[in-house]
């Protein structure tokens, strides 16, 4: 027998194996073994090495995602419940609730806040959704003209059309220079509003914020758990009551009864009454279920600080949002300041040319730069007027012949015509026939047959010159 061993029994046992292998291939990557029985496990397998590893992985898995979905049912008739009325639900402390609507509200309104800069910033849609683009696809945006400096650009070659010595086409280049300088004025304060104030209002509403909402959503499990294991800690304890209610088999039966043979030689069954068996279920249950209990209490415990510390960061968060905003102001108020230069140092040149057309009292423009931003907000009226200089005196000044010829000293007020004007704004005398201007004095006014509408002479006390009358509220 032992001699005829490499024979049909080596024969037997490899066919054994190749049956096994067919039948369960996962031996073949887990035992090793070569040969045929290998192959076949391969092929059964999908021709992965290991594949008896693979399988108890994905038995694990399985498992894991039975356990995930027993989670998420219990959750879910635990919420629905909570919808209907019919379980309770652990409320947060009144502190904790208070931190939960500041952050809400921070998180709403800075949403709100950084979609309307963005417009005031950029109102072409298209060209903010071509920037978040760029932006979601960490490219450079290209860089765009603005809209000041693409009038500009106009500006200038129709000054070239119409020539350039011209004085309409003289004017259009230097009101065409005036728009490129405040184009770039305004590119400049784009940018620094884009980075100083848009970026953090942006980092905290995809970074910060995005964290709390994680948190939050992982305790809102996590009390769902804990009320879950509540409610399931009270039925077990309510079947518990109700099993130790019932009577036990020994005090039910009648008094004549006769157990068989078999039961009267087994002590144990005796001994033991039926009716215990299913108390001693139920206060098994009820130990299993506090001590569910109290493993879910602990992880919403924690979970419930780290979101109270991330929530009370929201302060941290309105400081670096102030800091922000005073940026955002500064960065403005410089902007505003250079177009309102810009403009100014714009109509003194234009009040240089020949033959340059000026406008009336209705016409705005800005103050004189002697008068401070603030100043200026003080000294306006409710309906603002606003006066451009109008040119006078001098070779340059389309005056006319009465204000050529008119000598201050033989001037006398009209017996009947003087009226009292309040000046609005600081008056920079351009030649000696003018008076100079304070803001908010009174002077007497009166006008001359043949004088420039534009102009009246002013007196006050001794001293007497041409005013401009967009300089002066006239008072009845």
């Amino acid at each position: 027998m032992l001699e005829g061993a490499d024979g049909p029994y080596k024969e037997a046992g490899a066919l054994t194996r190749a049956r096994l292998s067919a039948t369960f291939p996962w031996l073949s990557g887990c035992c090793g073994w070569g040969g045929a029985a290998r192959r076949a496990g391969w092929l059964r397998s999908g021709g992965e090495p290991g594949s008896g590893c693979a399988r108890a992985e994905m038995d694990f898995n399985m498992k894991k995602l039975a356990s995930d979905a027993g989670v998420f049912f219990s959750r879910a008739v635990q919420f629905t419940e909570e919808k209907l009325g019919q379980a309770e639900k652990t409320e947060l402390d009144a502190h904790f609730e208070n931190l939960l609507a500041r952050a809400d509200t921070t998180k709403n309104w800075t949403e709100k806040i950084l979609h309307q800069t963005e417009v005031l910033l950029q109102p072409n849609p298209s060209a903010r959704v071509e920037e978040f683009l760029y932006e979601k696809l960490d490219r450079k945006v290209p860089s765009r003209v603005t809209n000041g400096e693409l009038l500009a650009q106009y500006m200038m070659e129709a000054a070239n059309d119409f020539g350039p010595g011209t004085p309409y086409g003289k004017t259009l280049l230097k009101v065409g220079e005036t728009q490129k300088r405040l184009g770039g004025a305004e590119r400049d304060f784009m940018h620094s509003a884009s980075v100083s104030f848009l970026t953090p209002l942006r980092n905290f509403l995809e970074g910060d914020w995005r964290t709390i909402t994680k948190e939050r959503r992982i305790l809102e499990n996590r009390r769902l758990d804990l009320d879950a294991c509540k409610a399931r800690l009270k039925k077990a304890k309510a079947a518990e009551a109700k099993a130790s209610a019932v009577p036990d088999f020994q005090e039910t039966r009648p008094r004549n009864f006769i157990l068989s043979a078999s039961a009267s030689a087994s002590p144990t069954l005796i001994s033991f009454p039926v009716a215990l068996w299913p108390h001693q279920l139920w206060s098994d249950e009820v130990e299993k279920a506090e001590h569910e209990l109290r493993l879910a209490q602990t992880e919403f415990d924690r979970q419930a600080e780290v979101t109270r510390l991330l929530l009370e960061g929201i302060s941290s968060t309105h400081v670096n949002h102030l800091r922000c905003l005073h940026e955002f102001v500064e960065s403005q108020t410089t902007y505003y300041a250079q177009g309102y230069q810009f403009m100014l140092d714009l109509q003194k040149q234009l009040g240089r040319f020949p033959g340059t057309f000026v406008g009336n009292a209705e016409s705005t423009s800005p103050p004189p730069a002697t008068t401070s931003p603030t100043t200026v907000a003080a000294t306006i009226p409710a309906v603002p007027i606003i006066p451009v200089v109008p040119t006078v005196g001098g070779a340059s000044n389309p005056a006319t012949a009465v204000d050529r010829a008119l000598n201050l000293n033989d001037v006398k007020p009209p017996a009947s015509g003087t009226r009292k004007a309040r000046v609005l704004y600081d008056y920079e005398v351009a030649d000696s026939s003018e008076l100079a201007l304070l803001a908010d004095e009174l002077i007497t006014v009166y006008s001359l047959p043949g004088m420039d509408p534009d102009w009246l002479i002013g007196e006050r006390g001794n001293q007497k010159g041409k005013v401009p009358v967009t300089y002066l509220e006239l008072l009845s």
